[in-house]
């Protein structure tokens, strides 16, 4: 869609058949990418999807985040863990996550583009 560069709305099996993969799965996700402001939605003949902004105002973070949750870290179950081990590895997990969503967030759909971004 970034690399069309069109108000059209793009249809679901159109999308499917670039991405290689079945409607079903791909229509979960993009119904995601609508909730989370990424994608307007367009029913009808003539429907389909669109992003919402320029490519170059949605972070690669954005996306990661409408499609899988929030980027936060998860402390591994680990029995023999003492306490103060146990808050220094959530301390460096967290710290890890920080920087990549920081990462993340610098990185626009634009900058993934081939050629010229659409400007929507």
């Amino acid at each position: 869609m970034a690399e069309a560069g069109s108000d059209r709305p793009v249809p679901c099996s159109r999308l499917s058949e670039i991405g290689q993969m079945p409607e079903r799965f791909l229509l979960q996700i993009l119904r995601n990418l609508v909730t989370h402001d990424i994608l307007d939605s367009t029913r009808g003949v003539d429907g389909g999807y669109r992003l919402r902004r320029s490519p170059n105002e949605i972070s690669v973070l954005d996306v990661i985040e409408a499609i899988d949750g929030p980027v936060n870290p998860k402390m591994p179950e680990g029995a023999g863990l003492s306490e103060g081990s146990r808050k220094r590895m959530a301390n460096t997990l967290e710290k890890l996550a920080e920087t990549s969503r920081k990462q993340l967030r610098s990185v626009k759909l634009s900058d993934l583009l081939d050629g010229k971004p659409g400007t929507r």
